[in-house]
Protein backbone atom coordinates (compact mmCIF):
# COMPACT_ATOMS: atom_id res chain seq x y z
CA UNK A 1 0.00 0.00 0.00
CA UNK A 2 2.73 2.53 1.05
CA UNK A 3 4.68 1.52 -2.38
CA UNK A 4 1.05 2.18 -4.30
CA UNK A 5 0.80 5.65 -2.73
CA UNK A 6 4.36 7.07 -3.09
CA UNK A 7 4.39 5.69 -6.60
CA UNK A 8 0.74 7.56 -7.06
CA UNK A 9 1.78 10.78 -5.62
CA UNK A 10 5.36 10.20 -7.88
CA UNK A 11 3.00 10.22 -11.02
CA UNK A 12 1.00 13.14 -9.97
CA UNK A 13 4.33 15.33 -9.24
CA UNK A 14 4.81 14.06 -12.50
CA UNK A 15 2.00 15.16 -14.21
CA UNK A 16 2.09 18.58 -12.34
CA UNK A 17 5.24 19.29 -13.86
CA UNK A 18 4.12 18.13 -17.51
CA UNK A 19 1.05 20.45 -17.23
CA UNK A 20 3.47 23.33 -15.54
CA UNK A 21 5.73 22.73 -18.66
CA UNK A 22 2.88 23.40 -21.14
CA UNK A 23 1.57 25.92 -19.15
CA UNK A 24 5.00 28.17 -19.71
CA UNK A 25 4.91 26.86 -23.37
CA UNK A 26 1.87 28.51 -23.88
CA UNK A 27 2.76 31.01 -22.63
CA UNK A 28 5.91 31.46 -24.81
CA UNK A 29 5.74 33.57 -28.20
CA UNK A 30 7.39 31.15 -30.28
CA UNK A 31 7.11 32.53 -34.02
CA UNK A 32 5.48 34.85 -35.97
CA UNK A 33 1.94 35.93 -35.10
CA UNK A 34 2.40 33.22 -31.88
CA UNK A 35 1.35 30.17 -33.50
CA UNK A 36 2.01 28.20 -36.40
CA UNK A 37 -1.08 28.73 -38.11
CA UNK A 38 -0.33 32.82 -38.20
CA UNK A 39 -3.53 33.56 -36.69
CA UNK A 40 -2.48 36.05 -34.02
CA UNK A 41 -4.80 36.00 -31.99
CA UNK A 42 -2.90 36.33 -28.22
CA UNK A 43 -4.88 34.90 -24.87
CA UNK A 44 -4.44 37.51 -22.58
CA UNK A 45 -6.98 37.20 -19.82
CA UNK A 46 -6.45 40.52 -17.71
CA UNK A 47 -7.10 42.57 -21.14
CA UNK A 48 -10.54 43.24 -21.46
CA UNK A 49 -12.17 46.06 -23.90
CA UNK A 50 -12.21 47.89 -19.93
CA UNK A 51 -9.18 47.18 -19.27
CA UNK A 52 -7.39 48.50 -22.43
CA UNK A 53 -7.28 52.07 -21.78
CA UNK A 54 -5.28 51.15 -18.58
CA UNK A 55 -2.59 49.62 -20.87
CA UNK A 56 0.82 52.07 -20.39
CA UNK A 57 4.21 52.22 -21.57
CA UNK A 58 6.26 50.83 -19.21
CA UNK A 59 9.33 53.20 -18.60
CA UNK A 60 11.19 51.08 -16.42
CA UNK A 61 12.03 48.48 -18.93
CA UNK A 62 15.09 49.46 -20.95
CA UNK A 63 15.92 47.05 -23.52
CA UNK A 64 18.64 48.15 -26.16
CA UNK A 65 18.63 46.56 -29.34
CA UNK A 66 21.96 46.33 -31.57
CA UNK A 67 20.65 47.63 -35.06
CA UNK A 68 17.69 47.84 -36.97
CA UNK A 69 14.70 45.38 -36.26
CA UNK A 70 12.60 44.02 -38.66
CA UNK A 71 12.08 40.58 -37.63
CA UNK A 72 8.92 40.25 -34.93
CA UNK A 73 10.52 39.84 -31.00
CA UNK A 74 9.79 35.91 -29.31
CA UNK A 75 9.33 35.26 -25.65
CA UNK A 76 10.39 32.12 -23.95
CA UNK A 77 9.49 30.89 -20.96
CA UNK A 78 11.92 28.53 -19.32
CA UNK A 79 10.40 25.84 -18.09
CA UNK A 80 13.00 25.18 -15.45
CA UNK A 81 14.11 28.36 -13.94
CA UNK A 82 10.76 30.42 -15.14
CA UNK A 83 12.72 33.13 -16.30
CA UNK A 84 11.48 34.61 -19.49
CA UNK A 85 13.81 35.78 -22.28
CA UNK A 86 12.70 38.58 -24.97
CA UNK A 87 14.49 37.74 -28.30
CA UNK A 88 15.90 39.99 -30.94
CA UNK A 89 17.68 39.45 -34.22
CA UNK A 90 18.70 42.46 -36.21
CA UNK A 91 19.83 43.96 -39.19
CA UNK A 92 22.93 44.07 -37.75
CA UNK A 93 23.12 40.19 -37.51
CA UNK A 94 23.22 40.18 -33.92
CA UNK A 95 20.97 38.48 -31.81
CA UNK A 96 19.95 39.32 -28.51
CA UNK A 97 18.30 37.77 -24.94
CA UNK A 98 16.69 40.02 -22.40
CA UNK A 99 15.38 39.97 -19.37
CA UNK A 100 11.50 40.20 -20.05
CA UNK A 101 10.54 42.37 -16.99
CA UNK A 102 13.44 44.50 -16.91
CA UNK A 103 14.96 44.94 -20.24
CA UNK A 104 18.45 44.17 -19.02
CA UNK A 105 20.43 42.28 -21.52
CA UNK A 106 20.99 38.58 -20.69
CA UNK A 107 23.34 37.61 -23.74
CA UNK A 108 24.18 38.73 -26.63
CA UNK A 109 25.39 37.02 -30.22
CA UNK A 110 26.78 38.40 -33.16
CA UNK A 111 26.58 35.77 -36.23
CA UNK A 112 28.86 37.12 -38.88
CA UNK A 113 29.10 41.01 -40.70
CA UNK A 114 25.95 42.19 -42.26
CA UNK A 115 25.87 42.78 -46.21
CA UNK A 116 26.32 46.51 -47.22
CA UNK A 117 23.57 47.58 -49.96
CA UNK A 118 26.71 48.28 -52.07
CA UNK A 119 27.37 44.64 -52.41
CA UNK A 120 24.38 43.60 -53.29
CA UNK A 121 22.64 44.31 -57.25
CA UNK A 122 19.65 45.83 -55.98
CA UNK A 123 17.13 46.01 -52.49
CA UNK A 124 16.07 48.80 -49.88
CA UNK A 125 17.40 47.17 -46.71
CA UNK A 126 21.17 48.58 -45.22
CA UNK A 127 22.70 46.74 -44.06
CA UNK A 128 21.19 43.30 -44.76
CA UNK A 129 21.21 40.93 -41.72
CA UNK A 130 18.18 39.31 -40.23
CA UNK A 131 15.38 40.24 -41.93
CA UNK A 132 12.97 37.22 -41.17
CA UNK A 133 11.52 36.46 -37.87
CA UNK A 134 13.14 33.75 -36.14
CA UNK A 135 11.55 30.49 -34.67
CA UNK A 136 11.85 28.86 -31.40
CA UNK A 137 12.26 24.67 -30.81
CA UNK A 138 10.71 24.06 -27.23
CA UNK A 139 12.41 20.58 -27.28
CA UNK A 140 16.09 21.71 -28.18
CA UNK A 141 15.30 25.16 -26.55
CA UNK A 142 17.10 26.86 -29.16
CA UNK A 143 16.03 29.95 -31.91
CA UNK A 144 16.62 29.27 -34.95
CA UNK A 145 17.03 31.99 -38.21
CA UNK A 146 18.80 32.87 -41.76
CA UNK A 147 21.30 35.55 -41.69
CA UNK A 148 22.59 37.56 -44.79
CA UNK A 149 25.91 37.23 -43.89
CA UNK A 150 29.36 39.08 -45.93
CA UNK A 151 32.35 36.83 -46.40
CA UNK A 152 35.35 38.58 -47.81
CA UNK A 153 33.02 40.96 -50.66
CA UNK A 154 30.38 37.77 -51.06
CA UNK A 155 26.94 37.51 -49.46
CA UNK A 156 25.77 34.46 -48.14
CA UNK A 157 22.43 33.11 -46.75
CA UNK A 158 23.10 30.91 -43.62
CA UNK A 159 20.77 29.19 -41.10
CA UNK A 160 21.66 29.30 -37.85
CA UNK A 161 20.86 27.70 -34.22
CA UNK A 162 21.82 29.34 -31.02
CA UNK A 163 21.12 28.26 -27.43
CA UNK A 164 18.85 29.71 -25.38
CA UNK A 165 20.79 29.33 -22.69
CA UNK A 166 23.58 31.37 -23.30
CA UNK A 167 23.46 31.83 -26.75
CA UNK A 168 26.00 29.40 -28.29
CA UNK A 169 25.93 28.64 -31.66
CA UNK A 170 24.40 24.47 -32.05
CA UNK A 171 26.40 21.91 -33.72
CA UNK A 172 26.13 21.37 -37.04
CA UNK A 173 25.00 25.22 -37.83
CA UNK A 174 25.36 27.13 -39.22
CA UNK A 175 23.70 25.74 -42.70
CA UNK A 176 25.29 27.77 -45.95
CA UNK A 177 21.80 27.85 -47.81
CA UNK A 178 23.49 28.05 -51.29
CA UNK A 179 25.70 24.93 -50.82
CA UNK A 180 23.72 23.09 -49.30
CA UNK A 181 21.37 23.16 -51.89
CA UNK A 182 24.36 22.94 -55.06
CA UNK A 183 24.95 19.42 -53.16
CA UNK A 184 21.79 18.51 -54.38
CA UNK A 185 22.03 19.88 -57.88
CA UNK A 186 19.99 22.96 -57.11
CA UNK A 187 20.91 26.73 -57.84
CA UNK A 188 20.98 29.22 -55.09
CA UNK A 189 22.58 32.76 -56.27
CA UNK A 190 22.94 34.39 -52.81
CA UNK A 191 22.97 38.04 -53.75
CA UNK A 192 19.97 37.88 -55.99
CA UNK A 193 17.69 36.03 -53.12
CA UNK A 194 16.44 37.63 -49.64
CA UNK A 195 15.08 35.96 -46.74
CA UNK A 196 12.13 38.27 -45.57
CA UNK A 197 9.65 35.57 -44.39
CA UNK A 198 9.27 33.85 -40.69
CA UNK A 199 10.75 31.06 -40.03
CA UNK A 200 8.33 27.97 -39.36
CA UNK A 201 9.24 24.59 -37.47
CA UNK A 202 7.33 21.42 -38.76
CA UNK A 203 7.81 17.95 -37.48
CA UNK A 204 11.52 18.58 -36.20
CA UNK A 205 12.47 20.53 -39.83
CA UNK A 206 13.03 24.35 -39.68
CA UNK A 207 11.91 25.84 -43.41
CA UNK A 208 12.68 29.37 -44.35
CA UNK A 209 11.27 30.25 -47.99
CA UNK A 210 12.92 32.87 -49.66
CA UNK A 211 12.46 35.71 -52.44
CA UNK A 212 14.24 38.31 -54.28
CA UNK A 213 15.09 41.95 -53.46
CA UNK A 214 13.63 45.10 -53.89
CA UNK A 215 13.99 45.82 -57.54
CA UNK A 216 13.06 42.21 -58.94
CA UNK A 217 17.08 42.23 -59.70
CA UNK A 218 18.66 39.04 -61.24
CA UNK A 219 17.58 35.26 -61.55
CA UNK A 220 16.11 35.15 -58.19
CA UNK A 221 13.21 31.91 -58.01
CA UNK A 222 10.83 31.75 -54.92
CA UNK A 223 12.59 28.99 -52.72
CA UNK A 224 11.52 26.89 -49.76
CA UNK A 225 14.54 25.14 -47.78
CA UNK A 226 13.93 22.70 -45.00
CA UNK A 227 16.99 22.05 -42.69
CA UNK A 228 16.24 19.01 -40.58
CA UNK A 229 17.19 19.60 -36.69
CA UNK A 230 19.25 16.65 -35.84
CA UNK A 231 20.96 16.51 -39.59
CA UNK A 232 20.97 19.81 -40.70
CA UNK A 233 23.50 18.74 -43.38
CA UNK A 234 20.44 16.89 -45.24
CA UNK A 235 18.49 19.83 -46.63
CA UNK A 236 15.31 19.75 -48.73
CA UNK A 237 13.79 22.59 -51.20
CA UNK A 238 10.83 23.81 -53.47
CA UNK A 239 11.82 26.07 -56.29
CA UNK A 240 9.30 28.03 -58.33
CA UNK A 241 9.81 26.63 -62.00
CA UNK A 242 10.05 30.11 -63.83
CA UNK A 243 12.28 33.42 -62.81
CA UNK A 244 10.96 34.95 -59.81
CA UNK A 245 7.88 34.08 -58.05
CA UNK A 246 9.03 35.03 -54.59
CA UNK A 247 7.73 34.42 -51.10
CA UNK A 248 7.84 37.58 -49.99
CA UNK A 249 4.87 37.58 -46.89
CA UNK A 250 6.84 38.80 -43.18
CA UNK A 251 4.62 35.41 -41.77
CA UNK A 252 5.98 33.03 -44.23
CA UNK A 253 4.73 29.58 -44.22
CA UNK A 254 1.72 29.11 -42.10
CA UNK A 255 1.35 24.82 -40.82
CA UNK A 256 -2.01 23.29 -41.72
CA UNK A 257 -1.93 19.45 -39.53
CA UNK A 258 1.46 18.52 -41.37
CA UNK A 259 1.67 20.12 -44.13
CA UNK A 260 2.49 24.00 -44.76
CA UNK A 261 1.08 26.86 -46.97
CA UNK A 262 2.52 29.94 -48.86
CA UNK A 263 2.20 32.02 -51.66
CA UNK A 264 4.49 33.26 -54.03
CA UNK A 265 4.77 36.47 -56.12
CA UNK A 266 4.70 37.66 -59.63
CA UNK A 267 7.22 35.82 -62.61
CA UNK A 268 9.20 37.06 -65.45
CA UNK A 269 8.76 36.10 -68.87
CA UNK A 270 5.63 32.91 -68.32
CA UNK A 271 3.95 31.80 -71.16
CA UNK A 272 2.53 29.01 -69.59
CA UNK A 273 1.90 29.22 -65.68
CA UNK A 274 5.16 28.02 -63.96
CA UNK A 275 4.02 28.66 -60.55
CA UNK A 276 3.65 32.36 -59.69
CA UNK A 277 0.91 34.01 -58.44
CA UNK A 278 -0.09 31.14 -56.42
CA UNK A 279 -0.55 29.70 -53.39
CA UNK A 280 0.70 26.12 -52.79
CA UNK A 281 0.58 23.81 -50.04
CA UNK A 282 3.56 21.01 -49.42
CA UNK A 283 4.08 18.13 -47.22
CA UNK A 284 7.56 18.10 -44.61
CA UNK A 285 9.40 16.55 -47.96
CA UNK A 286 8.39 19.93 -50.18
CA UNK A 287 7.29 17.95 -52.61
CA UNK A 288 5.61 19.99 -55.59
CA UNK A 289 1.94 18.36 -56.67
CA UNK A 290 0.38 18.86 -60.00
CA UNK A 291 -2.96 18.39 -58.67
CA UNK A 292 -5.37 21.33 -58.14
CA UNK A 293 -6.20 20.29 -54.96
CA UNK A 294 -2.74 21.10 -53.87
CA UNK A 295 -2.14 24.79 -55.48
CA UNK A 296 -4.07 27.45 -56.70
CA UNK A 297 -3.87 30.35 -58.68
CA UNK A 298 -6.10 33.26 -60.07
CA UNK A 299 -7.09 32.36 -63.67
CA UNK A 300 -5.86 36.05 -64.65
CA UNK A 301 -2.35 35.27 -63.45
CA UNK A 302 -0.73 36.17 -66.27
CA UNK A 303 -1.95 39.79 -66.30
CA UNK A 304 -1.12 39.72 -62.40
CA UNK A 305 2.35 39.24 -63.68
CA UNK A 306 2.54 42.33 -66.14
CA UNK A 307 1.32 44.35 -62.96
CA UNK A 308 3.31 43.34 -60.54
CA UNK A 309 0.06 42.33 -58.45
CA UNK A 310 1.16 39.22 -56.89
CA UNK A 311 -0.31 36.88 -53.85
CA UNK A 312 3.04 36.66 -52.35
CA UNK A 313 3.54 40.34 -50.39
CA UNK A 314 0.62 38.54 -47.52
CA UNK A 315 0.60 34.88 -46.51
CA UNK A 316 -2.03 32.79 -47.05
CA UNK A 317 -4.39 32.34 -43.55
CA UNK A 318 -5.82 28.69 -42.38
CA UNK A 319 -9.56 29.51 -41.33
CA UNK A 320 -12.43 27.76 -39.59
CA UNK A 321 -15.75 28.83 -40.61
CA UNK A 322 -17.94 26.92 -39.29
CA UNK A 323 -17.76 23.40 -40.57
CA UNK A 324 -15.95 24.99 -43.40
CA UNK A 325 -12.06 24.24 -43.61
CA UNK A 326 -10.57 27.89 -45.37
CA UNK A 327 -7.58 29.38 -46.57
CA UNK A 328 -8.36 33.04 -47.75
CA UNK A 329 -5.16 34.49 -49.78
CA UNK A 330 -4.80 38.56 -49.71
CA UNK A 331 -3.14 39.96 -53.12
CA UNK A 332 -1.67 43.28 -54.21
CA UNK A 333 -4.32 43.21 -56.91
CA UNK A 334 -6.29 44.36 -53.76
CA UNK A 335 -8.37 41.00 -53.83
CA UNK A 336 -9.14 38.34 -50.87
CA UNK A 337 -10.01 34.57 -52.15
CA UNK A 338 -11.50 32.53 -50.32
CA UNK A 339 -10.31 28.65 -51.02
CA UNK A 340 -11.08 24.98 -49.88
CA UNK A 341 -8.32 24.14 -47.47
CA UNK A 342 -8.90 20.58 -48.15
CA UNK A 343 -8.67 21.27 -52.21
CA UNK A 344 -7.46 24.40 -53.30
CA UNK A 345 -8.52 24.43 -56.89
CA UNK A 346 -6.35 25.27 -59.37
CA UNK A 347 -6.09 28.08 -61.15
CA UNK A 348 -9.19 29.73 -60.78
CA UNK A 349 -10.71 27.38 -58.37
CA UNK A 350 -11.49 29.94 -55.52
CA UNK A 351 -14.88 29.63 -53.66
CA UNK A 352 -15.25 33.17 -53.51
CA UNK A 353 -13.12 36.70 -54.81
CA UNK A 354 -14.10 39.96 -53.87
CA UNK A 355 -11.87 42.81 -53.77
CA UNK A 356 -11.75 44.40 -50.58
CA UNK A 357 -8.91 47.28 -50.65
CA UNK A 358 -8.21 49.99 -52.52
CA UNK A 359 -4.21 49.72 -52.41
CA UNK A 360 -2.16 46.69 -52.64
CA UNK A 361 -2.76 44.02 -49.81
CA UNK A 362 0.96 43.80 -47.83
CA UNK A 363 2.10 42.41 -44.59
CA UNK A 364 -0.04 39.48 -42.77
CA UNK A 365 -3.33 39.18 -41.68
CA UNK A 366 -4.77 37.93 -38.12
CA UNK A 367 -7.72 36.26 -37.58
CA UNK A 368 -10.92 35.67 -34.75
CA UNK A 369 -14.07 34.60 -34.27
CA UNK A 370 -16.72 36.43 -33.50
CA UNK A 371 -20.22 34.51 -32.86
CA UNK A 372 -20.48 32.30 -35.67
CA UNK A 373 -18.62 34.32 -38.29
CA UNK A 374 -14.87 34.46 -38.35
CA UNK A 375 -13.07 38.48 -38.56
CA UNK A 376 -9.85 38.87 -40.33
CA UNK A 377 -7.91 41.94 -40.00
CA UNK A 378 -5.09 42.93 -42.16
CA UNK A 379 -3.13 46.37 -43.50
CA UNK A 380 -4.60 48.06 -46.14
CA UNK A 381 -7.62 50.93 -46.31
CA UNK A 382 -10.72 48.62 -47.41
CA UNK A 383 -12.58 49.54 -50.50
CA UNK A 384 -15.80 49.09 -48.80
CA UNK A 385 -15.73 50.57 -45.94
CA UNK A 386 -19.35 50.54 -43.60
CA UNK A 387 -21.46 54.23 -43.51
CA UNK A 388 -20.31 55.98 -40.94
CA UNK A 389 -17.27 54.08 -40.56
CA UNK A 390 -13.08 55.12 -39.53
CA UNK A 391 -11.41 55.45 -42.83
CA UNK A 392 -7.44 53.96 -42.14
CA UNK A 393 -5.20 51.58 -42.89
CA UNK A 394 -6.88 48.92 -41.05
CA UNK A 395 -9.89 47.15 -42.07
CA UNK A 396 -11.48 43.96 -40.83
CA UNK A 397 -13.22 41.37 -42.53
CA UNK A 398 -16.38 39.60 -41.71
CA UNK A 399 -16.41 35.80 -43.02
CA UNK A 400 -19.57 33.87 -42.77
CA UNK A 401 -20.09 30.05 -43.43
CA UNK A 402 -22.50 29.61 -46.76
CA UNK A 403 -22.01 28.43 -50.04
CA UNK A 404 -19.65 29.54 -51.50
CA UNK A 405 -18.94 31.62 -48.14
CA UNK A 406 -19.47 35.06 -47.86
CA UNK A 407 -17.35 37.70 -47.45
CA UNK A 408 -17.95 41.54 -46.47
CA UNK A 409 -16.42 44.28 -45.16
CA UNK A 410 -16.81 44.90 -40.53
CA UNK A 411 -15.21 47.83 -39.84
CA UNK A 412 -12.28 49.57 -40.93
CA UNK A 413 -10.37 51.54 -37.56
CA UNK A 414 -8.19 55.00 -38.62
CA UNK A 415 -4.77 53.96 -38.35
CA UNK A 416 -2.10 55.79 -40.30
CA UNK A 417 0.87 53.09 -40.94
CA UNK A 418 1.95 49.57 -42.49
CA UNK A 419 2.32 47.21 -39.30
CA UNK A 420 0.65 44.21 -39.18
CA UNK A 421 -2.18 43.57 -36.88
CA UNK A 422 -2.73 41.00 -34.19
CA UNK A 423 -5.78 40.20 -31.80
CA UNK A 424 -6.00 39.87 -28.29
CA UNK A 425 -8.89 37.71 -26.59
CA UNK A 426 -9.28 36.94 -23.06
CA UNK A 427 -10.02 33.59 -23.37
CA UNK A 428 -9.77 32.88 -27.52
CA UNK A 429 -12.73 34.83 -28.73
CA UNK A 430 -14.12 36.96 -25.59
CA UNK A 431 -13.10 40.76 -25.26
CA UNK A 432 -11.18 40.77 -29.33
CA UNK A 433 -9.03 43.97 -29.48
CA UNK A 434 -7.12 44.43 -32.42
CA UNK A 435 -4.02 45.76 -32.18
CA UNK A 436 -1.95 47.53 -35.15
CA UNK A 437 1.04 49.80 -35.31
CA UNK A 438 1.30 52.48 -37.40
CA UNK A 439 4.60 51.99 -38.38
CA UNK A 440 6.12 54.15 -40.73
CA UNK A 441 2.99 56.31 -40.89
CA UNK A 442 2.15 57.91 -37.11
CA UNK A 443 4.03 55.04 -35.48
CA UNK A 444 1.63 54.96 -32.47
CA UNK A 445 -0.11 51.62 -31.08
CA UNK A 446 -3.64 51.49 -31.77
CA UNK A 447 -6.29 49.42 -30.72
CA UNK A 448 -9.98 48.78 -31.46
CA UNK A 449 -13.04 46.87 -30.30
CA UNK A 450 -12.97 43.80 -32.22
CA UNK A 451 -16.80 43.46 -32.82
CA UNK A 452 -16.88 47.35 -33.36
CA UNK A 453 -13.84 49.11 -34.41
CA UNK A 454 -14.89 51.42 -31.49
CA UNK A 455 -11.20 52.67 -30.61
CA UNK A 456 -9.98 51.97 -27.12
CA UNK A 457 -6.08 52.93 -27.34
CA UNK A 458 -4.15 54.98 -28.92
CA UNK A 459 -0.11 55.46 -27.70
CA UNK A 460 2.28 58.37 -28.05
CA UNK A 461 4.26 58.10 -31.17
CA UNK A 462 7.31 55.78 -30.97
CA UNK A 463 9.99 55.67 -33.04
CA UNK A 464 12.13 53.59 -35.38
CA UNK A 465 8.98 51.02 -36.59
CA UNK A 466 9.65 49.22 -39.47
CA UNK A 467 6.48 48.16 -41.90
CA UNK A 468 7.53 44.21 -41.43
CA UNK A 469 6.54 45.17 -37.71
CA UNK A 470 4.24 43.62 -35.86
CA UNK A 471 3.86 43.51 -31.39
CA UNK A 472 3.06 40.73 -29.60
CA UNK A 473 1.17 40.27 -25.98
CA UNK A 474 2.31 38.18 -23.34
CA UNK A 475 0.44 37.87 -20.10
CA UNK A 476 1.43 41.14 -18.58
CA UNK A 477 2.45 43.19 -21.16
CA UNK A 478 2.78 44.20 -24.97
CA UNK A 479 6.36 44.15 -26.65
CA UNK A 480 7.28 46.47 -29.89
CA UNK A 481 10.58 46.01 -31.54
CA UNK A 482 12.34 49.26 -33.03
CA UNK A 483 15.20 50.06 -33.90
CA UNK A 484 17.80 50.28 -31.00
CA UNK A 485 15.23 49.01 -28.30
CA UNK A 486 11.96 47.55 -28.15
CA UNK A 487 9.47 49.32 -26.39
CA UNK A 488 7.35 47.46 -23.41
CA UNK A 489 3.79 48.10 -21.99
CA UNK A 490 2.03 47.05 -19.00
CA UNK A 491 -1.07 45.50 -18.72
CA UNK A 492 -3.19 46.30 -15.75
Amino acid sequence: MRTSAFLAAAFAVTISAVQAAAQQQQQSVLTWHGDAGRGGNFVVPALTWQSAASVAPDGAFDARVDGHLYAQPLYWMDPATHRALLLTASQSNVVQAFDAQSGKQVWRRSVGRPVPRAALPCGNINPLGITGTPVIDPATQAIYFDAAVDQAGAPRHQIFGLSLKDGSILQGFPVDVGRALASTGKRFDPPTQNQRTALTLLDGTIYAGYSGHFGDCGEYHGFVVGVPLHDPGRVSSFETRARGGGIWAPGGLPVVGHDMVFATGNTFGAQVWSDGEAVFRVGADLHRSDDKRDFFAPADWRSMDARDEDLGGSNPLPLDVGSQALILALGKDRNAYLLDRNNLGGIGGQLAVETVARYPIRTSPAAYPLGNDTMVAFEGPGSRCPAGGRGGDLTVLKITANSPPAMSTAWCGAVNGEGSPIVTTTDGHSDPIVWMLGAEGDNRLHAFRGDTGAPLYTSAPLTGLRHFQTLIATQDRLYVGADDRVYAFRIK
